[in-house]
């Protein structure tokens, strides 16, 4: 695809794969909306008041018929928006064209190359001369990584004259950024800084971007404030997990048509994902068996009735293997090769770094058949023996399905979208410094409530003399900040 930036006919800039699918994408758009009550509360509540007027939003979020709601809830309250994808195999096309068309600039389509997400993401982050984003909404933390890489380049270029070095990092990902910052710095030495100066801050959707925002946090390089949404317990104990329940089944089907009851599967981690896998799996009559690092997660996963092994353990005997730890060497070439013939490998965490891919694709002789986009069949020469990999080792769900549901991402973004509100509504008052912050328990309960109606739920209400009894307040929060649900 020739990476040139398009224009609408109002002058909106874009680059998507097909704009003729814009009234297909609208059309499940406008079904989504429905099963998306609290962005849809948001847009009642705050909308009037336009509470995100004169606010610049770049996202960098996988760009699916439910994020489209995100993105259009935002312009709702006022803001102007630019958006790109977080993952080169998840954009829904016909998203993406729809929302190009009626109310956001988008780079996005399903299959990018490293070179064209890279693209895609300086595109969303070019708000002209004028400087970059005043807010960021990010999963994963590419775009704040590349700024924050591009400040530090900068800054080193300036005080002696060294431009950053493709050829320094064996991380092929890595070698396009650095060759991005680099062009830029010859362009306009001061861009990243630019962008950095205009941040008010950026809201982290998931486990793996918290992480990177805690650990330049601690080491003091951290250059603007951060919500973590990925901890809201109405992201975290729904997205991850219900979400997951749902989406990780979907996409091994449609991938595969496997039948999954009476296989034996492996989930490697039993955190807020790895419980929602082992249960969709263990629900389709799969023999389930964990791997854990933690004493605790592996205590819960056995009183679930769920063995828990070490994965050298399992890998000759397990037909299908599931990653969900977001740390990275989970599942290394040396045991795909001992993998039985047609043993599915798939990742539903963050990045691609939990399967050796690299190790898979370099090694000497291996025969790479593509069944179709997303799946593919790796056979190995000294056995002639495959296994079937889903999505080149990143996430299952988007990239050989749709993601999550829409409703439980509706509780996700309207998350996202009341951190943005505090960052915005606080970018004067020095509420929040460069740190990292955890939107408070009301909130949280906010976004539960906006969901009930659509259920059909209705809560009892406490009398004075009950909320006295257990030192809450009656309209709540119901419980302390550190009660685990």
């Amino acid at each position: 695809m020739a990476l040139l930036v398009e224009t609408t006919p109002s002058g909106r800039e874009y680059k998507v794969k097909d704009m003729s699918q814009a009234h297909f994408g609208r059309l499940e758009i406008e079904l989504a909306e429905v099963e998306m009550p609290g962005l849809m509360g948001c847009r009642a509540e705050f909308g009037p008041a336009k509470p995100l007027r004169g606010a610049r939003i770049t996202g960098s979020l996988h760009m699916t018929i439910h994020t489209a709601v995100l993105i259009e809830t935002l312009s709702a309250l006022g803001a102007s928006v630019r958006w790109c994808s977080c993952n080169i195999f998840s954009t829904q096309d016909h998203a993406a064209a729809a929302v190009a068309r009626d109310s956001a600039a988008v780079f996005a389509w399903k299959g990018e190359t490293l070179h064209e997400y890279w693209w895609c993401t300086e595109r969303a982050l070019d708000w002209g001369p004028g400087g970059g984003p005043d807010l960021i909404v990010d999963d994963g933390g590419d775009i704040t990584l590349l700024i924050h890489e591009g400040v530090k380049a900068e800054e080193e270029y300036e005080r002696s004259g060294t431009l950053p070095d493709p050829a320094s990092t064996e991380n092929t990902e890595f070698r396009i950024v650095l060759g991005l910052i680099r062009g830029s710095i010859v362009g306009d030495p001061r861009k990243y800084r630019k962008i950095k100066e205009r941040l008010v801050g950026v809201s982290e959707e998931t486990t793996t971007g918290v992480k990177r925002l805690c650990q330049m946090q601690a080491n003091g390089t951290l250059l603007f404030p951060a919500i973590n949404v990925n901890d809201s317990v109405t992201k975290s104990k729904f997205d991850n997990l219900y979400g997951c329940r749902h989406s990780l089944p979907d996409g091994l089907m449609r991938a595969t048509d496997v039948m999954i009851a009476g296989k034996i599967a492996v989930v490697c981690g039993y955190g807020n994902v790895g419980k929602g896998c082992a249960a969709a799996l263990k629900s389709a009559g799969a023999r389930v068996i964990v791997t854990e690092i933690d004493p605790i997660c592996a205590l819960q996963a056995l009183m679930e009735g769920i063995p828990v092994l070490t994965l050298e353990d399992i890998v000759p005997e397990a037909d299908i293997f599931v990653t969900t730890t977001a740390n990275k060497d989970i599942i290394m070439v040396h045991h795909m090769k001992k993998m039985k013939n047609n043993a599915i490998v798939c990742n539903i965490g963050h990045f691609d770094n939990e399967i050796d891919m690299h190790g898979l694709e370099t090694y000497p002789g291996i025969n790479r058949i593509t069944i179709k986009p997303q799946t593919d069949r790796w056979v190995f020469p000294e056995t002639q023996t495959g296994i079937i990999v889903l999505a080149e080792g990143r996430m299952v769900n988007l990239g050989c399905a749709t993601g999550h549901p829409n409703f439980v991402m509706s509780c996700s973004f309207t998350n996202q979208v009341i951190a943005q509100l505090e960052l915005w509504n606080e970018r004067a008052t020095g509420k929040y410094e460069k740190k990292v912050y955890v939107l408070p328990k009301h909130l949280d309960e906010k976004v539960a409530a906006l969901h009930l109606g659509k259920l059909g739920a209705k809560l009892t209400k406490l009398t004075l003399e009950q909320a006295a009894y257990i030192s809450v307040a009656v309209e709540g929060p119901y419980k302390p900040t550190h009660y685990r649900y």
